[in-house]
């Protein structure tokens, strides 16, 4: 049987952090992140990284793991975070996954398995990176297509990261990444899972947070976070700095933007974002829904996810209160 761990998910700004220290607490376990821009380190204030006072609260893991202009992706996410669930359990705690990247949550449960990537491959990438960029999106297509049409009818000529990641994996492996994924999706889950998505029952309630949330990042210092990222060589152009906050912080530093309208597009993106999530979790169909009424009421989302263990056979050890 696979081990059980405990999933705290939702869009951004609904309070992830504070259930899962709460829970890490009562019930002894350990947090690790499920953020693709938390692994990086000096992204802490546009990330809303856990702070210094609430790591000291209960163990996390898969924060600042990565630097800004490292390639990180969701195999390598899966691989390191595996090994700190492994390293939890051993110990006889519950690990509690706890972010809003639902491809990475996805991922780590399923027992996903990826291509591997080391010096052959990443040279191989990059050929077909080239490739792409002298004979163009719609060539790259048609050389998908003879192998794998499937994959091909999916993909638009612009998507260069998929169409090359396609050709990678048929080239290494000689099986096509239709192929790998339909074999992925036979592999047993690597964890039994409870599921918690956290929303608030009003979209407005949601949206007010994360314009409080954006406000607070402001003051804390955004722009200087992403001032000092760029002053330490970070391109513009790189995935770290894609990032909702820090591409538009960076806009404006580079006088594209008015602070104020990188502001407000930093709200803008983030609704935009969370609907995205909320679209991804939705498709959860095992998952316990908590509803917050305005607030966050932690005390009663306690009480529902103790019963929620209980009935799915969950018993772990209590922690401090």
């Amino acid at each position: 049987m696979p081990e059980k761990i405990l999933v705290i998910a939702g869009p951004t700004a609904v309070g992830k952090t504070r259930l899962a220290i709460a829970l890490a607490r009562r019930l002894g376990g350990e947090i690790v992140s499920a953020d693709s821009m938390q692994v990086y380190r000096g992204m802490d204030i546009g990330t809303a990284k856990a702070t210094a006072a609430e790591r000291a609260q209960a163990p996390h893991h898969m924060l600042d793991v990565a630097w800004p202009w490292e390639d990180y992706s969701v195999a390598r996410y899966v691989q390191e975070a595996a090994a700190c669930c492994e390293d939890i359990l051993a110990r006889g705690k519950l690990p509690i996954l706890a972010g809003g990247t639902g491809l990475y949550i996805d991922s780590l449960l399923a027992g996903r398995d990826f291509a591997p990537r080391g010096d052959r491959e990443e040279a191989l990438r990059q050929a077909l990176s080239a490739e792409y960029d002298a004979l163009g999106g719609e060539a790259m297509l048609e050389k998908l297509r003879q192998a794998d049409p499937e994959r091909a009818d999916k993909l638009h000529p612009a998507d260069k990261r998929r169409i090359v990641r396609a050709l990678e994996i048929f080239r290494l492996t000689g099986v096509t990444a239709t192929e790998h994924d339909r074999q992925t999706r036979l592999v047993p889950p690597r964890y039994e899972a409870l599921r918690l998505v956290l929303q608030y029952a009003d979209r407005q309630d949601l949206y007010r947070r994360i314009d409080d949330r954006v406000y607070e990042m402001l003051q804390q210092g955004l722009f200087e976070e992403v001032a000092g990222l760029l002053d330490r060589g970070l391109s513009p152009e790189s995935t770290a700095m894609q990032a909702i906050g820090y591409k538009e912080a960076a806009l404006a530093l580079a006088g594209a933007l008015s602070r104020e309208e990188a502001a407000a597009l930093i709200k803008q993106n983030s609704r935009r974002y969370a609907k995205r999530q909320l679209t991804w979790f939705g498709r959860w169909e095992d998952a316990v829904r908590i509803l917050w009424q305005g607030e966050p009421d932690l005390s009663a989302a306690l009480q529902t996810v103790g019963r929620e263990m209980e009935k799915r056979g969950f018993s772990w050890p209590a922690g401090k209160s």
